[in-house]
């Protein structure tokens, strides 16, 4: 086995060269000095960063070393599995997730995604690809399972294993359940999804990140905006999201406004709605289990490769060799993976087990 080390110091200076990887997918099962309590395979499409907070971009340099990459090369397969160790007790170290066109949904490399991250988040200093994406005709690049960025919720919880730090500041990490419901003037609750393709018989809030438009047909859609007393836009998980009706439309693919969101109706699901005007209120009630109040930072992908210390087993597909890429943590690190897959003469990539 060849193994190359290097290690450096990752300050939060301006001089700090970002460390990407590009990859396509990811899971893997690796060995380190400590065992994981987690560790959790997240691949394609919303990047996953650290980004030191910019309050503290300008700090003098400390001696400490707390973040460290190594690439270790099997020729024998071959593989190479790209390793990024950071120490958990650094307070200034924040998870950040992108998406693929910057502001609105969309693929690219995880090197393009990087140079959306705002300034004010901070600057990054390591990123492998996040969830699985969706392939609908009209959404492709949809994230598959939710995504929380800065506190915004893009997409909702869809069953899947889910990587987020708490409120709490700490790592989470299992299947998540929606409870998302539209509760109308009424008081009847409607279940909703957020920026995907709709169903006649269904509900999907749109937000700005989808795109310039709903590109539906049809159906009833109610273009959202802030109330006189609303918490909406953008939309917080946990919470109660007050919204007030500006404007209905009939015809489909309603247009997306930085300060709106269009809830939007199927034909089927419209033809039971209650009769509403501009002006009137509605609530968006955004429950999950576990409950994610407070949360900054979410991102789906999945399966779980080990839980508490165990290694996962699984059948079928999962035995494919494929690119990969996965987040686990110890008590005292977090570690970002990445293996190289489909080159024959550099890394054919790895199967879950």
């Amino acid at each position: 086995m060849n193994i190359q080390h290097s290690t450096f110091n990752a300050e939060p200076s301006s001089k700090l060269q970002t460390q990407a990887l590009e990859v396509e997918c990811s899971m893997l099962n690796v060995e380190c000095s400590q065992p994981f309590r987690w560790f959790f395979a997240a691949p394609l499409l919303a990047l996953l960063s650290f980004a030191a907070n910019a309050a503290d971009t300008n700090a003098p340099a400390k001696l400490d070393r707390y973040i460290s990459y190594t690439n270790v090369v099997l020729e024998d397969v071959p593989w190479s599995v790209h390793v990024v160790k950071l120490d958990r007790a650094r307070a200034d170290l924040r998870f950040y997730a992108t998406l693929g066109g910057g502001e609105n949904m969309g693929s690219d490399i995880v090197t393009e995604q990087i140079k959306s991250v705002p300034r004010e988040v901070g600057q990054p200093l390591a990123a492998i690809n996040g969830d699985f994406y969706e392939k609908a005709k009209d959404y492709p690049t949809r994230p598959r399972d939710v995504q929380i960025r800065r506190g915004e919720v893009l997409t909702q919880p869809a069953g899947h294993s889910s990587f987020w730090i708490d409120a709490n500041g700490q790592p989470q990490l299992t299947n998540i359940a929606s409870r998302f419901r539209v509760v109308w003037p009424t008081g009847r609750a409607t279940p909703f999804v957020m920026n995907t393709e709709r169903a006649d018989d269904a509900a999907v809030l749109f937000t700005s990140v989808i795109g310039k438009s709903t590109q539906t047909k049809g159906g009833v859609e109610y273009v959202l905006e802030k109330a006189v007393d609303g918490n909406f836009p953008p939309l917080r998980a946990g919470v109660t999201n007050v919204a007030r009706i500006r404007a209905i439309q009939t015809a489909g693919n309603t247009l997306i406004e930085r300060d709106t969101a269009v809830l939007s109706l199927g034909p089927t699901l419209a033809a039971s709605a209650p009769a509403l005007k501009p002006g009137d209120t509605l609530q968006l009630v955004t429950e999950t289990f576990p409950d994610l109040a407070g949360v900054d930072f979410a991102i789906g992908g999945g399966p779980a490769l080990v839980k508490d210390g165990k290694v996962m087993t699984w059948k079928g597909w999962v035995h494919v060799r494929h690119p990969r890429t996965a987040i686990g943590w110890s008590k005292t690190h977090f570690y970002l993976v990445e293996v190289d897959g489909r080159q024959l003469d550099l890394s054919v990539g790895m199967t879950f087990a």
